[in-house]
């Protein structure tokens, strides 16, 4: 069939609203309990509820935690760790209210128990301690403490009512990952302290444990000089390892006797930065290799490491063995989340390491988009800083449609949050949104991303609002001297840190011509002081350390420079956001009517950072997509609700 001609951005999709929130569903968050598979599933359907499900040896699969439980932990705000399994016994924590709940055994008669905890705490990072009844985790303590200085500690959770709850270890401002070696009489954990992150400097520490449970004088293993550390974990023969950045990239490593000793060290990342409890890098096969999860040149494959040999799995024809984090054994063969750039996330089996034959359990979406519709995220290296950054350009694509002859389609440039953070090539219902309607789509490995080396990612360090802006404008720039988007309708939008990002490029260059910031930071001395804890000194390194860099503050702000706004900007803010609070986003549209600039600002009752419920993702979609059409000169077809703009003081429906 011949191609409809039809201007960039008015194409008819098959990426629906109702594709993106009720067919849709998050994955992630894989474990292993013998011959059982476990998952959660984010649902914004059910109002982004997560829960988790099982998949059973007979394959039949069992939501154990129905509805109203939402599987979730706000321990750092991020959560992540929110349960654990072992011998088919689950516990978990309710984000609803911090509370943890105990699941043992299968069938009708394993309903969840609610285990006693301490009022105004919250916990994360469950492990199991083979020799006592009780699990072992971190918790977050907001008793009688301020709100940005909850204290944190490793305690001990009792399974059954012949204990209490106890401390095992505190005093650093953070603490986690806390593992048991296979006969449970040592702990290892990771601390770090204000101001650095935990991408910045951690220390591992190492405990016998006592007869009875409680740790013995610890040692600090590694990090006495600045590194920073991840998955601390035991293989079967008790031997300890983890991921360092060392060397310049986060690598594997082993104590061996009193030795630390890399293990296939690589030019490549074998780890990641701490945002989320209890992710995943690498895991011990049952014979005795390893699995794990690497990043080159921001996209994450799987592979097994033999000695000092990595070798790439494929994990199914087509797939490429791209996947969102380290596979899982299970029997001799792998669960993993594949995450292939030509179709959505799916949860998936292969009965052997190098099989090439796949069982997919459950997938993110329908698989309803052609392949000759869906656009592959081509990675582009290109100047700028003096250096060069790193990028997935993604051209507009529709079987069915074409564009007129001389016309050049808008660019949406995307900002990641974080900003220590990253952006890869996997397939995403959210980039098919804008290419599948006409929109080329640029997202951006601004310098501060990880999965390029730390060098790369300290590039952020002091420069949060320069080096991450020049990196989107220079991308921008890079397809228009390429002759591929039109230079005056680009836009530029972005989340949270990718929010500032947003906001600091439009009010410091004239290259975008229309932005949206979801839950953004605007002024940086209101997140310095009204941010949670985990992030409460991360400006120390981004900008620098208060109050000697209150000037710059200042200067990095957006809010300050509402005089050099000359283009349209939409916002949407959650009402509940304890990250970037609203009064963010309400002081720059306030600022920006009091300018008479045209402004566009969603507020959303019961969303926090990052949207979650199906009708606010719906409105987000449309409303955003309703704005550029406004901004741009075109008509998009079958929105559901008009974008509204306050236009020098008054209401305008585009």
């Amino acid at each position: 069939m011949t191609p409809r001609t039809a201007p960039y951005g008015t194409w008819l999709s098959p990426v629906t609203t109702d594709l993106m929130t009720e067919a849709a569903i998050g994955l992630g968050g894989l474990a292993v309990d013998g011959t059982d598979l476990y998952w959660l599933e984010t649902r914004p359907s059910e109002g982004g509820r997560t829960t988790l499900c099982q998949r059973q040896q007979d394959g039949t699969i069992v939501e154990r935690t129905p509805a109203p439980f939402y599987v979730g932990t706000r321990v750092h705000e991020y959560g992540g760790g929110a349960y654990a399994v072992e011998n088919r016994t689950i516990i978990f924590s309710d984000r609803r209210d911090g509370s943890v709940w105990i699941i043992e055994g299968q069938g009708e008669g394993a309903a969840p128990r609610r285990i006693p905890t301490s009022e105004n705490c919250r916990y994360a990072d469950f492990i199991f301690d083979p020799n006592h009844p009780r699990v072992l985790c971190v918790r977050e303590d907001h008793r009688d403490r301020p709100p940005t200085d909850p204290k944190s500690a490793i305690v001990s959770l009792p399974l059954d009512a012949s204990d209490k709850e106890r401390v095992i270890v505190e005093g650093p401002d953070f603490l986690s990952s806390p593992r048991l070696s296979p006969d449970g009489k040592i702990l290892v954990w990771l601390s770090w302290e204000h101001p650095f992150m935990p991408w910045d400097w951690t220390r591992l520490h190492l405990a016998p444990l006592t007869l009875y449970g409680s740790i013995t004088p610890a040692v600090v293993l590694a990090g006495r000089e600045r590194e920073s550390i991840v998955q601390p974990g035991f293989a079967p023969d008790g031997t300890l390892h983890f991921c360092s950045d060392r060397t310049g990239w986060w690598n594997l490593y082993a104590l061996r006797g009193d030795k630390i000793v890399p293990v296939a060290p690589v030019d490549a990342e074998i780890g990641g930065p701490h945002w989320v409890f209890a992710q995943h890098y690498y895991a011990f096969l049952p014979d005795k290799r390893l699995v794990a999860s690497i990043v080159r040149d921001g996209i994450r494959t799987a592979c097994v490491i033999d000695g000092d040999v990595i070798t790439p799995l494929s994990l199914g024809q087509g797939q490429a063995g791209q996947v969102a984090d380290c596979p899982q054994p299970i029997g001799q063969g792998l669960a993993f989340l594949a995450t292939p750039p030509t179709a959505p996330p799916a949860l998936s089996l292969v009965d052997k390491p190098e099989a090439t034959k796949i069982q997919i359990v459950r997938v993110a979406a329908p698989a309803v988009i052609p392949e000759e519709t869906i656009s592959i995220g081509e990675p582009i290296d290109y100047p700028s800083r003096g250096t060069i950054a790193h990028a997935f350009w993604y051209a507009p694509k529709n079987a069915d449609y074409q564009a007129p002859d001389g016309t050049l389609p808008p660019l949406v440039v995307l900002s990641h949050g974080g900003p220590t953070s990253m952006t890869t090539n996997h397939f995403t219902l959210s980039v098919q949104w804008w290419t599948s309607r006409g929109f080329g789509v640029v997202d951006v490995n601004y310098g501060g991303s990880t999965g390029y080396g730390r060098d790369y990612r300290r590039a952020l360090d002091g420069q949060w609002g320069l080096v991450d802006v020049e990196d989107c404008q220079a991308a921008a720039l890079y397809l228009v001297e390429k002759g591929l988007v039109d230079p005056n309708r680009i836009a530029i939008r972005g989340g949270s840190a990718g929010g500032f990002t947003t906001l600091a490029a439009l009010t410091t260059t004239q290259t975008f011509k229309a932005g949206a910031s979801l839950y953004g930071v605007a002024d940086l001395m209101l997140l310095a002081r009204d941010t949670h804890k985990f992030e409460s000194r991360y400006l120390d390194g981004l900008i620098g350390p208060l109050p000697q860099a209150k000037a710059l503050y200042a200067e990095r702000s957006p809010i300050n420079h509402i005089d050099r706004l000359t283009c349209p900007v939409i916002f949407f803010q959650g009402e509940d956001d304890k990250t970037v609070p609203p009064n963010q986003a309400e002081t720059m549209v306030a600022a920006l009517e009091a300018r008479h600039l045209p402004v566009s600002y969603y507020l959303f009752a019961g969303e926090g950072h990052g949207f979650r419920k199906a009708e606010t993702i719906r409105r987000v979609l449309d409303l955003e997509l309703g704005f550029y059409g406004r901004v741009f000169g075109f008509e998009p077809p079958n929105l559901s609700e008009r974008v509204v703009i306050s236009l020098i003081g008054d209401d305008h429906e585009g």
